[in-house]
């Protein structure tokens, strides 16, 4: 095994997973709070010390000082180590347990004092504020080390100053309550952190659970393999919350529903508008793979949840696959239609060449003239009445698909349409969806027709498509237009319940209308009005003043 390299095995950092991590960050955070408490407390905490050893040394001071003795014997009796303001000094130091208990006269000269060999010199610090009338408190250091201390000034019966007092508590026993207070503090300090250490274990815990225990480096790089896959896929991908607010879009999502970035954290009723769609993906109508239409496009929907309580749903554009879906079904019919014609063909060049060996000239030209004139009677029929190329094709294929399935397909004697159709595919698509329903309808009835009007009304067309079917019940004639719904069995290459939800959308999309009703006689009859269909028909023109006049005089001679 190659050794493990030196910079590998002597590198330190933050553990890797985010359990580790977070709880590290916490206890140090914890720790450090901790410090700083106990920090923030002991400073204040050494001030206060100092200041009630201060003003403890000033009480005993002024009570010292209230004492008339004092003022009489400093004036009346010498500084004697064994005077009275000597005894009385001591016995107040002794009973207050203060440091000292100084006496002293206006010029300094102490009358009292522990150490006795002091009794009589001038005392160590400056009395000055005291001997001014003012009281002092202050630490400093002195002959008996460093005290905190209460200065006063002496007065005698009249009030006027005849000395001051000095008292001073040892510094030491200030500084030893201090140090006496830090285990205690310390220990409220360490059950904090305990406590503290506590919480973020079961903080940590929970993150642990909900991340899966993955570090963040790993959550990072989902992060950026979820942006990069969500962006990237050609599916469109919607994030719901648990109270139904979207609250993530990819780029397909956006293209394919047609809304923006706007929509996010708005519910689906808000940004989608009541519908299909929005039922699907709310998760009000449930199932796989549930076809709707939005726009002018077919989606493929799967929704699933999440364990937050939102859902997420995947949307697949399936536009061209049912246009290819459609266009399959009509080349099966017209395959089927030209496998009859290729057999009706034979048969009718079986009766030719029988006619032409029997020698029955005349016979064989008027039986070939019946059969073009039969096709060629349906070809310009249509083209007279519809003008338009495309529409005009798909009639007259229909029109043989129709004939191959035993219905008589028909285009009303009423029917006019100009070659002025602005969006001549839409309307294709919808007279070819509405034929073709017709005739699923009739077919295998017996007396089956199929009737198709267009009309031209100004710039509006109106399409008329009624059959001699069943009919359609009254309670389910809005129920046909919505997506999905269908009661014929679903082929294995494309879903139903499409052809009229379009039809419907293609028709409002140009401020027009499709619906159903009773045909006389029986069956359903289709209507759809699209008001801004034809484009406005080419200005004449004018006839000019020269020309004209030529015209008349040719004639007149």
């Amino acid at each position: 095994m190659s050794p493990t390299p030196l910079a590998r095995r002597l590198r330190l950092g933050l553990p890797r997973r985010m359990f580790s991590q977070v709880l590290l960050m916490q206890v140090a955070i914890a720790a450090g709070v901790a410090v700083l408490a106990t920090g923030l407390f002991l400073a204040p905490l050494s001030d206060q010390l100092d200041d009630q050893a201060m003003r403890r040394a000033l009480a005993i001071a002024q009570t010292t000082a209230a004492e008339p003795q004092f003022a009489e014997s400093v004036v009346n009796t010498p500084a004697r180590a064994d005077g009275p303001v000597q005894r009385e000094a001591e016995r107040i130091r002794e009973a207050t347990r203060a440091e000292y208990v100084v006496v002293m006269d206006t010029r300094g000269v102490r009358w009292s004092h522990p150490t006795r060999a002091e009794i009589g010199r001038t005392v160590s610090t400056d009395p000055g504020q005291a001997l001014a009338g003012h009281e002092v408190m202050e630490i400093d250091d002195g002959t008996l080390g460093r005290t905190a201390r209460g200065k006063v000034p002496l007065r005698d019966g009249d009030g006027d100053i005849v000395g001051a007092v000095s008292v001073g508590i040892a510094y030491d026993s200030v500084r030893a309550r201090l140090i006496h207070a830090i285990p205690g503090l310390l220990a409220y300090a360490g059950g904090a952190l305990a406590v503290g250490a506590l919480a973020a274990w079961f903080i940590s815990r929970r993150v642990q659970r909900q991340t899966r225990d993955l570090a963040f480096s790993d959550i990072s790089a989902l992060l950026a393999e979820r942006e990069a896959m969500l962006h990237g896929i050609r599916e469109g991908v919607v994030a719901l919350d648990r109270t139904g607010r979207i609250r993530l879009l990819n780029d397909e999502a956006r293209r394919l529903l047609g809304i923006g970035d706007e929509a996010v954290g708005r519910s689906l009723d808000e940004a989608l508008g009541a519908g299909r769609t929005t039922d699907v993906l709310a998760g009000r109508v449930t199932g796989t793979d549930l076809l709707t239409v939005r726009g002018q496009r077919v989606l493929v929907a799967n929704r699933m949840p999440t364990d937050d309580g939102g859902a997420v749903a995947t949307l697949r554009d399936r536009t061209e696959l049912e246009q290819l879906g459609r266009e399959l079904d009509s080349t099966r019919g017209l395959i089927d239609a030209l496998r009859a014609q290729d057999h009706e063909h034979a048969n009718r060049m079986h009766t030719l060449l029988g006619l032409l060996e029997l020698e029955m000239y005349d016979d064989a030209m008027e039986f070939i003239g019946e059969v073009v004139g039969d096709h060629r009677a349906t070809a310009e029929e249509v083209t007279e009445k519809i003008r338009d190329p495309l529409l005009a094709a798909l009639l007259v294929g229909k029109a043989t698909v129709a004939a191959e399935r035993g219905v008589a397909l028909v285009v009303s004697p009423r029917t006019r349409l100009p070659d002025r159709l602005i969006d001549p595919r839409g309307i294709v698509t919808i007279v070819g969806n509405l034929v073709d329903n017709a005739l699923d309808a009739v077919a295998g009835t017996p007396h089956a027709r199929v009737e198709v009007e267009l009309r031209a009304e100004g710039r509006a067309v109106a399409l008329t498509v009624h059959d001699t079917g069943p009919g359609i019940p009254a309670e389910q004639r809005e129920l046909i237009f919505t997506d999905g719904w269908t009661t014929k069995e679903r082929p294995a290459h494309r879903g139903r319940g499409i052809g009229l939800s379009l039809v419907r959308r293609l028709a409002e999309r140009q401020g027009g209308s499709a619906d159903v009703g009773e045909a006389d006689g029986g069956g359903a009859q289709f209507t759809v009005v699209l008001p801004e269909a034809l484009a406005e028909p080419p200005l004449e023109p004018a006839l000019s003043g020269p020309s004209h006049e030529s015209t008349v005089d040719e004639e007149s001679r």
